[in-house]
């Protein structure tokens, strides 16, 4: 059984309060030059220990995974008076949450709470803000993770493509930089995938239309584009595991995909891809309709005869023991062609002129199908990355945001939260909003985002609810204009939601740039 007396604070190690006073002045300098040198500068000044731990806070993760703490027991803690002047270190951090992580059985929840309450009575106020952002996973970030990594590069004197490399192989922040300072670049390069440790899936820039695609990748790969749930598949031997895009297993949720890919003559494999419900037609059901596979554990027989599902791949990431992530994307297709059956590959094209491209997109949306991909085929796999190398090409324009407030309907809406303000991620930290939108929402989606946005509350004024910027939605726009009302001096024009995105995160959303990639596109094909 933890232990949940308090103990002496170590006031000779590194505070918390270094840490997140050094997380608030990365956060308001707006080169990311300066940004990396304010984390190598205190990075190279820690022991080994409190590097890994410094590296892991700042990157929003804990190198104990996750801890059994959710917004209920933060929100429980919010009210707890801080102390003036801080001084937790690194340390009490980390021995605390071992000590989560071990608490089971009967109390374990008042256990819990008690060494919570145990730890943020003893943080200052700014120290309990940046404690349950950790704890939420709301400092969780690909652009701050990767400041972090190029701070480590610089502490270390090793080159940062191989320090993001390891991170992208072991998603472990902690690990690759007390990798990086202990064993440098050949402990780096010792790193590699480990299966049934998913990696961060690659992701997709949207392009403004397929002259946009074409112009920008001079001899693309194009794929049909699935409105399914993004999968990714290990394999060894007969032992098949299935995780969504979040990282977390859905085997059981998902029978077909074992029972396909088990009985494959290959030793290893670990594949990316997409699982969805087609009608008896063979065209897609809606994207809601295929994710009620996913969350439900019980009566996964009785679905599944109700809404098979189907399984498309487009990626190998390593097949056979060789890691293929460096390959060229033309030579992973080749090897997922060989080791997964036909009509298991997502239909594919390499495109002669851009009448068959376009042709190809005609047949992707009558079949019901969201659109295209064009893909660069001499890229590698870009582990988390949101590049140019993969566009997503769409008749009508979306972007992935975050909602960061609602604001409750009236008349016949009065009993829903309606209203969403929208926000792209900003690398700098935070994010962007881009404007409001209550349209295209129907009463099923409107109770369900009540209900989520509910749980995410944390203030109101007047009809708008502030929430943790949690939820991802897919907007679609007509255009974007230029905008004095918002600080990203941009807003989205007829903005209307297509779908909720419960299974993408905050830090998988579109950023800002890309919001101002795809204006400046705009203006240049209008002129």
């Amino acid at each position: 059984m933890a232990s949940t007396s308090r103990t002496p604070m170590d006031t000779s190690a590194t505070t918390l309060d270094t840490l997140v006073r050094l997380s608030a002045e990365v956060a308001v300098r707006s080169s990311r030059r300066d940004k990396i040198g304010l984390i190598a500068d205190l990075l190279g000044r820690l022991d080994r220990e409190e590097t890994a731990l410094a590296a892991s806070y700042l990157a929003g993760e804990i190198p104990q995974g996750r801890v059994g703490v959710g917004p209920a027991q933060v929100d429980a803690l919010r009210g707890l008076a801080p102390v003036d002047r801080g001084r937790l270190t690194l340390g009490d951090l980390d021995r605390t949450f071992d000590a989560l992580l071990v608490v089971k059985g009967t109390g374990a929840q008042a256990q819990r709470r008690e060494l919570l309450r145990t730890l943020f009575e003893q943080a200052t106020h700014e120290e309990q803000s940046f404690l349950a952002r950790l704890m939420l996973g709301e400092l969780r970030q690909g652009a701050v993770e990767g400041l972090v990594m190029e701070a480590v590069a610089q502490a270390a004197g090793l080159d940062p493509g191989l320090v993001r490399r390891a991170l992208m192989l072991s998603g472990d922040p902690a690990r690759v930089t007390r990798t990086a300072f202990d064993s440098g670049a050949a402990g780096l390069r010792a790193i590699g995938l480990e299966l049934f440790r998913p990696i961060l899936p690659m992701l997709a820039q949207p392009a403004a239309d397929l002259d946009d695609a074409l112009a920008r990748l001079a001899a693309p790969d194009l794929e049909f584009k699935l409105d399914g749930a993004r999968v990714q598949v290990h394999k060894r031997g007969e032992e098949v595991r299935v995780y969504s895009r979040q990282g977390h297993e859905v085997t059981a949720a998902v029978p077909e995909i074992p029972e396909l890919i088990a009985p494959l003559p290959v030793a290893d494999l670990v594949l990316d891809g997409e699982v969805l419900a087609l009608r008896p037609d063979g065209r897609p059901h809606p994207f809601q309709t295929s994710m009620r596979r996913f969350g439900r554990r019980l009566d996964v027989a009785s679905l599944r005869a109700e809404l098979p599902l189907s399984a498309f791949f487009f990626d190998c990431i390593q097949c056979d023991g060789t890691l293929l992530i460096d390959a060229p994307a033309r030579e992973r297709f080749g090897a997922l062609a060989e080791a997964v059956p036909d009509r298991a590959l997502i239909p594919r094209l390499q495109p002669s002129d851009s009448a068959e491209a376009r042709a190809f997109l005609d047949r992707a949306l009558a079949a019901g199908h969201e659109g295209i991909m064009a893909k660069d085929p001499a890229a590698p796999y870009a582990a988390g990355a949101r590049g140019r190398q993969w566009l997503k090409i769409k008749p009508t324009q979306t972007l992935d945001l975050v909602v960061l407030a609602a604001e409750w309907g009236s008349g016949r809406r009065s009993r829903w939260l309606s209203n969403l303000h929208l926000g792209a991620r900003d690398p700098a930290g935070g994010f962007v909003m881009l404007g409001k939108t209550f349209k295209g929402l129907t009463d099923a989606m409107l109770t369900w985002q009540t209900e989520r946005l509910s749980a995410l509350a944390v203030a109101q004024e007047g009809q708008v609810v502030h929430v943790r910027p949690e939820l991802v939605v897919e907007i679609a726009f007509n255009e974007l204009q230029e905008s004095p009302q918002y600080p990203g001096g941009l807003a989205l024009r007829f903005a209307r939601v297509k779908r909720h995105r419960p299974d993408k995160t905050a830090d998988q959303a579109d950023d800002i740039a890309t919001v101002q990639a795809l204006f400046g596109r705009q203006i240049a094909y209008s002129a």
